[in-house]
């Protein structure tokens, strides 16, 4: 059986940090900016770590 391929979509939206978490970034960010008050851009501008509970599924998804 041939290896399995990481997904590449998922590695380019995620980062794993050096004790192993999953750090994510905030969606919403890109467009509509004006619409959104600079308290909340600031807010969607800080990363995100991956609840535990999502952390295993997507371990598997991009092993590499």
């Amino acid at each position: 059986m041939p290896k399995m391929k990481s997904k590449r979509a998922l590695l380019k939206r995620c980062k794993v940090t050096g004790s192993g978490k999953i750090k994510i970034f905030h969606s919403h960010v890109s467009h509509l900016s004006h619409n959104k008050s600079t308290k909340q851009k600031r807010h969607l501008r800080m990363p995100n770590t991956m609840s535990n509970s999502d952390v295993k599924r997507v371990r598997i998804l991009i092993q590499k």
